[in-house]
């Protein structure tokens, strides 16, 4: 199989009926009032393995020869198409050897060594695991599932498109996160067989669009970097298969910075109660910065996948508040006399922000005999409040700056 049909999609949801979830698709308040659309969250983050990928992976485990399982399987991941050809091989009883980055979350990388595999951890992104798991495959002769150029892999993303249409049948755009782009290669085709009038829109970390810069380009290209926290789509070079579906189907490409990502993985937090990996906020932080602009329509938005590191997801939270304007660093220097740094935290405190961080230095080389610095990291209400305290304390003499 080649060419990718609405046929085999329909047949990947055989191979995997008592496998994967019909994950929910809820109408979501916050994000439908910010964007002016009417939008619902496709829940693949409450996926078997945590994310859409167990799909495709076990659809192409699925449909393997006796002699390919024999083999064994190999494939390379960023964590999530790990642990779905983990758990497939696994419950085929196929042996599996896994290369993921070493930055890979170690959640994943738990998750996928507890589902059976053999774990090989190499290079910094997805690229690089890709390289080492092809000489891997030389050596052993097994068999290589690819986690996003593959007609079967694609077949079994595509199923996420059939559910989203029987549970909404007058959804009017799909948003999909793109990496290689396996996930918006299935939705496109399914969806569009089945409603040609659907608008797909991919979006990608701005830090690592290499969908769209290729289609830009009219070929493929490989960035020289994808360093972003959405680990899951950082993928410097598309697939051929992939970019050939995604230029004939895929309506409109958007990007969102790293800050616009983190926010988006706060607010689902916070608003929605839902936890999201970078690439399974994309399409949520896409609609909360105003990128897709389809006022009263009906909107999908693929959450992908909910795997993320609680260190990593932590990191992400304070970006997330920083970028809202709900923790912020600041300096200023004051008289080296008592009752100074009181009087500053006394001004603080009157305008209802909590100081979570106090450093005073007397001894930088950047401050005079008879003074110091200030360094307050502060929890405040949103950027308007963070403002207000700001234009108040140069109000009372202090040569205030954000740090």
């Amino acid at each position: 199989m080649q060419k990718i049909t609405l046929a085999d999609i329909y047949a990947a949801r055989e191979c995997l009926k008592g496998v994967t979830h019909h994950t929910d698709l809820i109408p979501n308040t916050t994000l439908s009032e910010i964007s002016g659309s009417d939008v619902y969250l496709k829940l693949e983050n409450l996926q078997k393995t945590g994310s859409f990928k167990i799909r495709g992976a076990f659809n192409k485990i699925c449909n393997l020869s006796s002699e390919e399982k024999q083999a064994g399987v190999i494939a390379s991941s960023a964590g999530n198409h790990a642990q779905g050809v983990a758990l497939a091989a696994s419950t085929y009883g196929i042996r599996s050897t896994i290369v993921m980055p070493t930055c890979a979350p170690l959640a994943k990388i738990t998750a996928t060594k507890s589902y059976g595999a053999e774990v090989v951890l190499h290079g910094s992104v997805y690229d690089d695991a890709y390289t080492k798991a092809m000489e891997i495959q030389r050596e052993t002769g097994a068999t290589f599932i690819h986690p996003f150029d593959d007609p079967y892999v694609i077949a079994g993303q595509g199923t996420i498109a059939l559910e989203i249409l029987e549970d909404l049948p007058n959804v009017d755009a799909i948003l999909v996160p793109i990496g290689g782009g396996g996930i918006v290669a299935g939705i496109a085709i399914a969806a569009k067989a089945i409603k040609p009038s659907i608008k797909i829109i991919g979006v990608e970390p701005a830090n690592a669009a290499s969908m769209r810069e290729s289609s830009q380009a009219g070929k493929i290209i490989t960035l020289s970097s994808a360093s972003t926290i959405a680990d899951g789509i950082a993928v410097k070079t598309p697939g051929q298969l992939t970019y050939d579906i995604v230029r004939e189907y895929v309506d409109e490409f958007v990007t969102v910075e790293e800050d616009e990502l983190a926010n988006a993985i706060l607010v689902l937090m916070e608003r929605c109660k839902l936890i999201a990996e970078g690439a399974g906020a994309a399409p949520v932080a896409a609609l909360l910065n105003g990128k897709v602009k389809l006022p009263g329509k009906k909107l999908a938005a693929v959450i992908s996948g909910g795997n993320i590191d609680v260190n990593m997801l932590s990191r992400i939270v304070d970006k997330g508040l920083a970028k809202a304007g709900r923790k912020t660093e600041l300096t200023t220097i004051i008289p080296d006399k008592p009752g100074q740094l009181q009087g500053l935290l006394k001004t603080i405190a009157d305008l209802s922000a909590n100081v979570v961080e106090v450093h005073h230095n007397r001894i930088g080389s950047e401050v005079e005999l008879g003074s110091a610095r200030v360094d307050l990291v502060l929890e405040t209400q949103d950027s308007e409040h963070l403002t207000t305290i700001i234009d108040e304390l140069i109000k009372k003499g202090y040569c205030v700056q954000r740090i």
